[in-house]
C-alpha cells in the first residue's frame, strides 16, 4: 500500500473534520449541531489511525508540516458557507469515500484492511447521514446547483480507475477533475488556525 495513498486519506479527514467543525452551534437546526460535532470528532479519529500507521509521531505529521505539504483532495479544503453546500460536500464525499475504503479493506496489507475495516463501521453512519438530507433536498434547486459545483472535485478524491464507479454511484457523467496536489488559498488560512496553538510553543512543548 503506497504510504501517499495513506497520507491522502489521513490529510482528507483530518481537514474535512476540522471543515465540519466550524457547523457547530450555527447549523439550521440543533440537531445538526450536535451530528456535525460527532461527524468531525470520528473523521479527526480516522486521520488519527492512519497517521500512527505511517509514523510514530502522528501529531507532528498532522501539524508540523507547511500547507503545500499536505496530501489532502482540494474538495476538503473549502469553506462552505451555506449548507445546501455543505451537504452536498458531505454526500460527495461519502460517495467517494466508500469507494476508498472499500478498496483497502479488500487490499493485502492486513494492517490497513483492518483499520478501513475499523473506519468502514463509523463511516456506515456517516453515509446515512449525507443519503438522509440528499433524499431531502435532492429535487431543491440550490443543492443540485451545489452538487454540480462541487463534482469535479469529488472526483479528485479518488485516483482515476476509481472515479467511473463514483460516477456511477452518483449518476453523473465524468468531467475534469480538481487534481489532489493542487491546493486551494483557503487551506492555508485553514492551516494557520489550525496549528496556532501548537506552533506557539516551543518544539517539543509537552501537553
Amino acid at each position: 500500500m503506497s504510504e501517499q495513498v495513506l497520507l491522502g486519506l489521513a490529510d482528507d479527514e483530518l481537514i474535512v473534520g476540522w471543515r465540519d467543525s466550524e457547523w457547530t452551534g450555527i447549523a439550521p437546526v440543533l440537531e445538526e449541531d450536535v451530528a456535525f460535532s460527532s461527524i468531525a470528532q470520528n473523521e479527526i479519529g480516522h486521520a488519527r489511525a492512519v497517521y500512527q500507521v505511517l509514523t510514530d509521531n502522528a501529531d507532528a505529521l498532522a501539524f508540523d508540516r507547511r500547507p503545500g505539504e499536505y496530501r489532502c483532495a482540494p474538495i476538503v479544503e473549502l469553506r462552505l458557507l451555506d449548507w445546501a453546500h455543505a451537504i452536498a460536500r458531505r454526500w460527495l464525499y461519502e460517495q467517494a469515500d466508500l469507494i476508498r475504503i472499500t478498496a483497502l479493506k479488500d487490499g493485502s496489507d492486513a494492517e490497513v484492511a483492518g483499520l478501513a475495516a475499523k473506519i468502514d463501521r463509523e463511516e456506515a453512519y456517516h453515509r446515512m447521514h449525507a443519503e438522509m438530507w440528499h433524499d431531502r433536498l435532492r429535487d431543491e434547486p440550490r443543492f443540485q446547483a451545489a452538487v454540480a459545483d462541487l463534482w469535479p472535485y469529488a472526483l479528485g478524491v479518488l485516483p482515476k480507475e476509481q472515479r467511473p464507479e463514483l460516477a456511477n454511484l452518483v449518476g453523473r457523467a465524468e468531467v475534469a477533475a480538481v487534481e489532489r496536489g493542487t491546493h486551494t488559498d483557503e487551506l492555508a488560512e485553514l492551516w494557520e488556525e489550525m496549528t496556532m496553538v501548537r506552533r506557539s510553543e516551543p518544539a517539543g512543548a509537552q501537553w
